[in-house]
């Protein structure tokens, strides 16, 4: 038996940007990215503390150190700047290896840098 499971989180993220005239996906620090082990293209929840919304996407590349946290498309209109967000990723495992496996989860501060 398969299961789904949380696989990575960036917990408390801040909505830098809103870009309604893109095609769609969420941009994402690359240092944030690989802090969390998520890679591109990689389906995402994003779940907004602000006003409950959640929704699903995928990941794009965005610059390293910039803190960048861009919901694009239609998504754009579901957050505000400003935004605290939560960025849920899942993955399929069968049921031993669900039992041992870490997520990786991450909280980066209000700039969007990592907290050690």
């Amino acid at each position: 038996m398969m299961i789904e499971v949380l696989k990575s989180k960036i917990h408390c993220a801040t909505v830098t940007e809103a870009n309604l005239h893109y095609m769609g996906s969420i941009t994402i620090d690359e240092d944030l990215m690989d802090a969390a082990g998520l890679i591109a293209g990689e389906k995402v929840q994003i779940c907004n503390n602000m006003n409950g919304e959640r929704l699903e996407t995928y990941v794009i590349k965005g610059p390293r150190a910039t803190g960048c946290v861009c919901l694009n498309g239609a998504a754009a209109r579901k957050v505000q700047v400003g935004d605290e967000v939560i960025i849920i990723s899942y993955a399929l495992m069968d049921l031993e290896e669900a039992r041992t496996f870490t997520p990786r989860v991450i909280f980066p501060n209000k700039d969007n840098k990592i907290i050690l």
